[in-house]
């Protein structure tokens, strides 16, 4: 059985850093930490950078290509494999199912993407598609009166229609639409 692992957020990003260009793992955690080029988007602390290296070598979608030359401490140097390879293109092209993980997620293979030079358009085409329903039936809720529920339906409504808008913006930068809202 050819089955792949169910990888979290921070293994899928490793896997993908390191299906664009080997890497030792401090560089990985250099690239996710609070002020990395990735970090900005979610900080992914060192140990978990490590264990996350060590979960996809056993999971054969990644294997040490060498050491890295130098004065300092031996680094081993990652690569994916052509399994990995393919597991990181999956990931990168596969858009979210939540709105909540657009700002995690979707944000992360738009930079990862963006890094190795890819054109993300159909992601954002398909990532719209798949928003385009939940938004409408978020819009259409309809709130118990009183109590919490008519507070989350209006965060629901909110951040539904907010990441329709940045779909939007970043798909037509050269037209970008005024706000729906004031």
């Amino acid at each position: 059985m050819n089955a792949r692992p169910s990888l979290s957020l921070a293994e899928q990003t490793v896997l993908a850093i390191l299906s664009q260009q080997p890497l030792h793992g401090f560089a990985v955690a250099q690239l996710t930490a609070p002020d990395g080029e990735l970090g900005r988007i979610w900080h992914i602390p060192k140990a978990v950078i490590y264990r996350a290296i060590t979960r996809l070598q056993e999971a054969g979608l990644i294997i040490p290509g060498g050491t890295q030359p130098g004065l300092g401490p031996q680094r081993t140097i990652y690569t994916a494999t052509p399994q990995g390879g393919e597991a990181a293109r999956d990931w990168l092209n596969t858009p979210v199912r939540h709105v909540r993980d657009i700002r995690s997620h979707l944000l992360l293979k738009l930079a990862l993407l963006h890094r190795s030079g890819n054109d993300p358009a159909d992601l954002l085409h398909r990532q719209r598609t798949i928003l385009e329903p939940i938004a409408s039936a978020i819009h259409a809720g309809q709130p118990q009166p009183g109590g919490f529920d008519a507070t989350l339906l209006a965060w629901r409504q909110a951040t539904a229609a907010a990441a329709l808008d940045f779909l939007d913006t970043i798909t037509n930068r050269e037209t970008p639409r005024p706000s729906r809202h004031p």
